[in-house]
C-alpha cells in the first residue's frame, strides 16, 4: 500500500505557487494540500485546507505546519514592495521561517523560490537577499534542500504588471539569440518550474541542489 503525502504551500495565490497547486490537486500521490496565507483562496476542492493568517508571523501555524513537503514560492517585487525593509520580510524572513518550521517539525523536503545570481555578498540589494534567504535556509540542514534560480519569470497573471510585461516581450523578442551559455537568460515559465520543483520533491537523490534556471527548463520541459 502505498502512503499519499501531505504537501504545503506558501504563495499559493501567485503565479507559480497557483500552477503547483493545481498539479498537486490533480496528482493522485498527495492526499492532502496545505495552504499557509493571509486571505483564503475560493473554490478549492476536499484534500485542499487552508491556514489564514500573517506569514510574517509564522510561529503561528506551529502545530498545523506537518507535512511531508514544503513549496516556498514567497515573494515580491520592488515595484510592488518599494519599501527595502518589508521587501527583506517577505522574501527573506518567510521562507526562513517556514524552513526552521519544517525542520523543527521533521519535514524531510523543503522546495524554494530564488533567482538567478542570488548571492549573500552581493553589492546589488535584491540579489544579496535572495543570497541571505539561500543561506539561512541551508543552515536548516533540512534532509533535501531545493534552491530554485529561475529567471525572469513568464505566465498569464491576473495582476497588470505593465513594465514587467515589457520586460517579457522584450526577452521574448530576443530569445532566437540567447544560445549556447546565453541560454540561461530565457524566460522560465511558471508551469515548467511548478513541474520540476514536483519531479524533484518525488525523486529525492540528494541532499542540497540549486536548482540553475538550465536545470529547471530541462527538468520541467521533460516531466
Amino acid at each position: 500500500m502505498i502512503l499519499k503525502k501531505t504537501a504545503i504551500i506558501l504563495g499559493a495565490s501567485g503565479l507559480t505557487g497557483g500552477h503547483i497547486l493545481k498539479k498537486l490537486i490533480d496528482d493522485d500521490r498527495y492526499e492532502t494540500i496545505k495552504l499557509f496565507s493571509r486571505s483564503k483562496l475560493e473554490g478549492q476542492p476536499e484534500k485542499v485546507e487552508q491556514y489564514i493568517g500573517d506569514l510574517l508571523d509564522m510561529e503561528q501555524f506551529t502545530s498545523h505546519f506537518t507535512a511531508d513537503e514544503v513549496y516556498c514560492c514567497i515573494g515580491t517585487t520592488k515595484r510592488k514592495t518599494p519599501d527595502k525593509t518589508l521587501y527583506k520580510k517577505i522574501d527573506c524572513n518567510i521562507p526562513v521561517s517556514a524552513a526552521k518550521l519544517a525542520k523543527a517539525n521533521n519535514i524531510d523536503t523543503f522546495l524554494v523560490m530564488s533567482s538567478m545570481g542570488a548571492d549573500k555578498d552581493s553589492s546589488t540589494f535584491y540579489t544579496k537577499v535572495k543570497g541571505e534567504m539561500e543561506a539561512s535556509v541551508r543552515q536548516q540542514k533540512i534532509k533535501h534542500t531545493y534552491l530554485f534560480r529561475p529567471t525572469l519569470i513568464g505566465g498569464d497573471r491576473d495582476d497588470k504588471r505593465i513594465l514587467e510585461n515589457i520586460e517579457l516581450l522584450l526577452f521574448k523578442a530576443i530569445k532566437p539569440i540567447l544560445i549556447g551559455f546565453l541560454r540561461k537568460y530565457r524566460i522560465t515559465k511558471a508551469e515548467t518550474i511548478a513541474k520540476a520543483m514536483i519531479f524533484l520533491a518525488n525523486t529525492q537523490n540528494d541532499f542540497e541542489v540549486i536548482v540553475t534556471s538550465e536545470a529547471i527548463q530541462k527538468l520541467g520541459n521533460t516531466n
